[in-house]
């Protein structure tokens, strides 16, 4: 359009727009920073933690779990596959019911409360580690204890928490860009660490890997076997390997992550998920396990228990070169420690966030929970209910970072384990249902037996067992936490149920009222695609129009029209209440429009637009924002045509200066259908295109007509045809053009 939207003169039109948070998608690399900064942040922890309890052989075990991530990061690929929305929670639901997924949410969320509080205290260890090395290079020592160190990690961890707390109240903008900026300085620290790391030990002529894990080499302490202790089970090498392996299985948390951000993925989705798994994969295999190789083969054993919390840091003590420089690399490893796990904390805040808001828009949690804070939007007592947890956890632990470690396990293992076995029923309940499966599938008998998954599952079921009966608090605590939890989840979908009914898959919206409409109120870019919706069980041509769209040049609004009774008022203009424009049908009508928009890896605009007549208030709107296409469904007791008709007669009502729009119908098997709306070269079939041409051969066979064009012989008909229309003709005429009609011979559709 020529004339800007702007220069309309008209009255202002009451819209409603509606906005979900997730209506933007990321590239694979940015969804791997995000999972990176919270996965690859236990490379600062998990090592020291590991050694501590089962001894110098730790690093094998370490290494193990790096790899064995691999195999559960396919199941979290698999299901992410079968629901954009692949987290524990939904796919557990799909596969074996109501109880069980709340059982295994409560200790996803164990999780979750334990990953905030253990990277907080984690980067303050590190910074407190630092003040005594500088201060020892100073020559002025602090004189500070274990415990002098754990209090310092503790404040510095609910400092940090309060900080996210609030963050996340105002809303985080742009975090993909933060996570990836993080991972950026990460990873030229991990560059530098690996390099040092390797001249050191080659120059060195003490440095050996780590013995083998076996019964002879592994040193498990007291506190690893824990109720195992004394028992005949405790000689038993594939159960003291588990209690290895089960110590170690923190350095792969994380997974989950993946999951909540898989709703984020570009298109196209699952090829971007499985670039995003390898990506990380990778990076946490060099990044997790060097570490702990590096600190066995680097730091002396006899110093290397001082420093199990602050594992990097003794790291970059004890590398080959002058101290000041080691010095300054010790600060970045510390200033890179707290980035990335204060990242890490922040991503625990939004992760559960994101499970208990899901929990909600499945009527297990009441609404309550969810209400938008007035200012920002955002689901701030779900948040006051995380942070509150977490910064509880830090002062009851007050900073024993191995404590935490302990506990954060539980939740993790049980998390991967019910996950894993939910795919693997689902294998079985619904097994077309998928575009991706975990390799490893025989066919047996005309049967596909997931053999591959069925080893993921057991081994992660082992771990859990084991690991229940040998961190006894940790198992206190996460069966205590996860109980009440779980009745606390029971008793909420029971009250919901009887005071609202069955409430499931539906998204809360900010829901903004303008007096003005046009495409900078809605932040859209001219010749936008708007697309008309009204049915929630029929969004076919929607995934059609994302599918065909490429939206990082053209911007898909999706609108419904809100059919209202017009009120006068003493202004003459129809005001409008929010609650009386969007109630529950839009809600889940958007709610659908939001799912379709994922799984295509898609953004899209929502509006609501209250009227009084649908075809006016579509072509109304497609003005304002300077659509150039309007694509709606088949209508139910409508033709296209009618269709076609009807909004043809809306655009002709529109005040001017009118656009020019094309009308698009979709039929349910896929038809297309454009109509071109107001003045445009008519699409003409090929009978009509020849009889003209010939008409035009017929009269420029004479010389003096040689300039005459094809438009001279239609204007000349027009206008002739104009005259009999209004002369004794008219009903001969007309009954000429109804034999037109019935012989529905379609022209050509031009290319869009």
């Amino acid at each position: 359009m020529s004339t800007s939207i702007k220069d309309l003169k008209r009255p202002a039109v009451p819209v409603f727009i509606a906005t979900t948070v997730m209506l933007s998608f990321i590239s694979f690399w940015r969804v791997a920073a995000v999972v990176l900064a919270d996965l690859a942040s236990s490379a600062y922890y998990a090592g020291g933690d590991a050694e501590k309890v089962i001894g110098k052989s730790a690093p094998w075990f370490i290494l193990a779990v790096m790899l064995f991530s691999y195999a559960v990061r396919a199941v979290y690929i698999e299901s992410s596959s079968m629901f954009v929305r692949g987290g524990v929670y939904r796919v557990v639901k799909e596969a074996m019911g109501g109880s069980l997924a709340k059982f295994s949410v409560s200790a996803l969320l164990f999780d979750y409360v334990l990953t905030g509080p253990i990277s907080g205290v984690s980067a303050g260890q590190y910074l407190g580690g630092f003040i005594i090395d500088v201060s020892r290079y100073v020559h002025h020592p602090l004189s500070w204890n274990d415990d002098d160190i754990n209090h310092f990690a503790a404040a510095f961890a609910v400092a940090v928490s309060l900080y996210f707390w609030w963050k996340n109240t105002q809303g985080i903008h742009e975090s993909s860009d933060k996570a990836m900026k993080i991972m950026k300085i990460t990873t030229v620290m991990v560059v530098m660490l690996i390099v040092w790391c390797v001249i050191t030990i080659l120059k060195s002529t003490s440095a050996h890997l780590p013995p083998l894990p076996n019964l002879a080499n592994m040193h498990h302490s007291r506190e690893a076997w824990g109720w195992l202790t004394g028992t005949r089970l405790s000689e038993i090498t594939l159960i003291a390997l588990l209690v290895g392996f089960g110590h170690s299985v923190l350095a792969m948390s994380g997974e989950e992550t993946l999951a909540q951000v898989n709703r984020e993925i570009e298109s196209p989705k699952l090829k971007n998920l499985e670039r995003a798994g390898l990506v990380i994969f990778l990076y946490s295999l060099l990044f997790t396990s060097l570490v702990s190789f590096f600190a066995v083969m680097i730091i002396p054993d006899q110093i290397r228990p001082d420093y199990f919390s602050n594992l990097i840091g003794g790291i970059a003590i004890y590398l080959a070169g002058p101290e000041v420089l080691r010095l300054v690399f010790h600060a970045f490893v510390v200033l890179v420690g707290i980035l990335i796990l204060s990242g890490a904390l922040n991503t625990s805040i939004v992760g559960a966030n994101g499970v208990l808001n899901r929990l909600s828009e499945d009527g297990v949690l009441t609404s309550w929970f969810q209400r938008p804070q007035k200012r920002y939007g955002t689901s701030y007592r779900i948040i006051n209910l995380i942070v509150g947890l977490q910064v509880l956890t830090i002062i009851v632990s007050r900073g024993n970072v191995y404590l935490l470690a302990a506990l954060y396990a539980f939740g993790v293992i049980w998390s991967f384990a019910f996950k894993a076995l939910a795919v693997f029923v689902l294998r079985f309940t619904e097994p077309e249902n998928r575009q991706w499966k975990v390799p490893g599938n025989l066919q047996i008998g005309g049967r596909e037996v997931p053999l591959g998954l069925a080893v993921i599952t057991l081994i992660l079921f082992m771990t859990a067992i084991v690991n229940l009966f040998t961190k006894t608090e940790a198992t206190i605590a996460g069966v205590t936490f996860s109980a009440i939890f779980f009745g606390i989840l029971v008793a909420s979908e029971r009250y919901n149920a009887r005071r609202h009914g069955h409430h499931e898959n539906v998204e809360q919206f900010r829901v903004f009222g303008n007096p003005e409409l046009d495409y900078t109120a809605l932040r859209v870019r001219p010749g936008n695609v708007l697309v008309s919706v009204r049915d929630p069980r029929n969004l076919y041509y929607l995934r059609d129009v994302l599918q065909r769209t490429d939206t990082t040049k053209q911007d898909v609004v999706v609108m419904t029209a809100r059919l209202s009774p017009r009120e006068h008022s003493f202004s003459g203009n129809t005001m409008y209440e929010a609650k009386d424009v969007f109630d529950t049908y839009e809600q889940e009508l958007f709610s659908r429009v939001v799912a379709v928009a994922e799984k295509e890896g898609k953004p899209v605009y929502l509006l609501v637009v209250p009227g009084t007549n649908v075809f006016d208030t579509i072509m109304m709107t497609a003005q304002r924002l300077d659509s150039t296409r309007v694509v709606c469904g088949l209508s139910s007791h409508l033709s296209s045509e009618e269709q076609g008709k009807l909004t043809g007669d809306a655009w002709e009502r529109l005040p001017e200066p009118r656009p020019r729009v094309t009308l698009e119908v979709v039929e349910p098997d896929a038809t297309h259908r454009e109509y071109l709306l107001g003045p445009h070269a008519p699409r003409m079939r090929e009978e009509d295109v020849q009889l003209m041409h010939k008409l035009w051969l017929n009269i420029t066979s004479d010389p003096k007509y040689s300039g005459l064009h094809h438009y001279h012989v239609v204007a000349l008909a027009l206008q002739e045809l104009e005259k009999e229309l209004d002369g004794n003709r008219r009903e001969e005429l007309l009954r000429e053009l109804q034999a037109q009609l019935n012989n529905r011979q379609e022209p050509p559709t031009p290319p869009s």
